[in-house]
């Protein structure tokens, strides 16, 4: 194996590990991949997240052939090989369950993004993306194409996924949709918030574009 996928999985392990730690995923739960030319690094099935090791990141080829069949592959490897296929641009994908995000993609209210300029340009509008069953084509095809009309998708009754260039762009994108989710929260029991004009959310997408 060449320095760079170790150095690669080296990152795609990390990120896992500090998903974990932030309380942003379960021991068991979601999955971090990265895209490497025609290779896809991606944190396998039945392994403890918070203790994931550099050697336990499974390689794939981006037709879905398992080049480490050593290691179990992850459950949703197809929606993340989908989406790569779909999305040229994307080299990073985060997918977890975090408490409030996930909260939101349960429930008909919308994460409101127009609270802060932090949310509006890191992850804009989020995407709500219809339920499938976990680890189906089905599930796959909705989410790879829910992620054409954005980075950071709300997976109904499931969880949250974030695409970016790098593996901190994707990270950030859910940290931050965790963070906004809370706001929204807590900002609805407080009553009478005040959230930005057009003209102020026309000002930040400006910046940003």
């Amino acid at each position: 194996m060449d320095n760079q996928l170790l150095k690669k999985r080296e990152e795609v392990a990390y990120f896992m590990r500090r998903l974990y730690e932030q309380k942003l995923t379960t021991t068991s739960g979601g999955n971090v991949s990265l895209r490497v030319d025609d290779k896809v690094l991606i944190t396998p099935s039945q392994t403890d997240k918070g203790r994931i090791k550099d050697e336990e990141i499974a390689i794939f080829n981006i037709d879905g052939k398992n080049l480490t069949p050593h290691l179990k592959s992850s459950m949703e490897t197809g929606m993340h090989l989908s989406i790569y296929k779909k999305r040229r641009d994307v080299k990073a994908i985060v997918h977890a369950h975090p408490v409030f995000a996930t909260s939101f993609a349960i429930s008909k209210k919308e994460i409101k993004t127009n609270l802060s300029g932090e949310a509006r340009a890191i992850i804009g509008v989020p995407v709500k993306a219809p339920y499938a069953l976990m680890g189906t084509k089905e599930l796959a095809d909705i989410v790879a194409e829910a992620s054409l009309k954005g980075n950071v998708i709300l997976m109904e009754n499931h969880g949250v996924l974030t695409a970016g260039e790098t593996l901190l762009q994707a990270y950030d994108r859910l940290e931050v949709l965790e963070a906004a989710a809370k706001i929204t929260f807590i900002t609805e029991m407080l009553g009478e918030r005040k959230e930005l004009s057009e003209e102020r959310l026309k000002e930040i997408d400006d910046l940003f574009s």
